[in-house]
């Protein structure tokens, strides 16, 4: 599943960095590592998870590999995760307040009323 494959990609803080960097330039993996304190090893395994879940990608110039944020890629992906969980989200709510014994406050919605 790609959303798992997102969500996983982007539970790791030195990949938020990564990205965080690449949404402003377009970086070689040298530059990115000169950010890091980490192997050259572990900095490529973490590009290739970015790269798999289709956060970025990499374009190879010569003898390197210029690295760049697929920025339409992780909007799409984020939206589409809330809206299925969104789409859901009444009836998942009031399951868990059933089991709970308790009632939701706030306005009616169409999930709630119907």
């Amino acid at each position: 599943m790609k959303m798992v494959k997102t969500f996983e990609a982007l539970a790791s803080e030195p990949r938020l960095k990564i990205l965080a960097y690449l949404s402003k330039a377009t970086m070689t993996a040298g530059e990115i590592a000169e950010r890091f304190d980490m192997a050259k090893p572990s900095l490529s395994k973490h590009l290739s998870i970015l790269e798999n879940a289709g956060l970025i990608t990499g374009v190879k110039k010569g003898k390197f590999i210029h690295y760049s944020i697929v920025s339409d890629h992780i909007v799409n992906q984020l939206d589409g995760y809330l809206q299925e969980v969104c789409h859901v989200r009444g009836p998942l709510k009031r399951e868990s307040e059933k089991k709970a014994g308790t009632k939701s406050d706030g306005p009616p919605t169409p999930e709630r009323d119907g």
